[in-house]
């Protein structure tokens, strides 16, 4: 007889797609409601699970917030190594840097806050695991390629820290204000046609006071 409702998994193979199910569930309720809150039962009709998968794949609604941040932060540091690696001017890999931040907040709005969510809410351990993953070597390669822009002669002298905050701040800030864009701009959403152009607007507005 067929069941209905939520559904446990039950092999290794379902296991693995369940667990990354309740994931990309939790991801979709955050953009859509540009919220860094769900509630369990909101979770299982998403997913089509049932909620307590989220007791044995993550040990607790943190867990999975944990679980996204690293599914989602984890891509963008392995993207901005293999740039780094890449033989090209400083200039041209924050440029496209830049582009890629963009980028991903267009299709993770929550990402800013989500992570400083888990920091500030997070054991200290688990606090110190976040920023050495995460944190850290985004503003260590702000501070490689801030340098060797300055060594060539093609940078102004800047802190690579406040360049940290601006660049994450200028993603963060437009991608969280969409109540500002309904009721300011009578738009409901952030289309890709905005995202391409604020990429260019960007880009452009950082690396020109940047370069010489």
């Amino acid at each position: 007889m067929a069941t209905t409702g939520p559904r446990l998994a039950s092999d290794t193979s379902d296991g693995n797609n369940a667990r990354d199910q309740l994931i990309e569930a939790a991801s979709q309720i955050m953009r859509e409601g540009d919220t860094i809150d769900l509630s369990l039962s909101e979770l299982s009709l998403r997913a089509g699970l049932n909620s307590a998968l989220v007791k044995y794949y993550f040990g607790n609604k943190n867990g999975l917030m944990l679980a996204l941040l690293d599914r989602d932060m984890g891509n963008i540091v392995q993207s901005l190594g293999a740039l780094v690696a890449k033989d090209m001017q400083p200039a041209d890999k924050l440029r496209i840097h830049i582009g890629a931040v963009i980028d991903t907040y267009h299709a993770f709005p929550y990402l800013n806050r989500l992570l400083m969510r888990m920091v500030r809410d997070s054991a200290p351990a688990e606090a110190a695991r976040i920023a050495e993953l995460y944190l850290k070597p985004i503003s260590n390669v702000y501070e490689v390629l801030i340098a060797q822009g300055i060594k060539a002669g093609k940078f102004r002298k800047t802190d690579p820290q406040f360049f940290y905050f601006t660049v994450t701040g200028a993603a963060d800030r437009f991608y969280s204000s969409r109540l500002v864009l309904r009721h300011c701009y009578n738009q409901d959403d952030f289309d890709e046609n905005m995202r391409d152009a604020y990429r260019e607007h960007t880009i452009d507005l950082i690396m020109r006071g940047l370069l010489v």
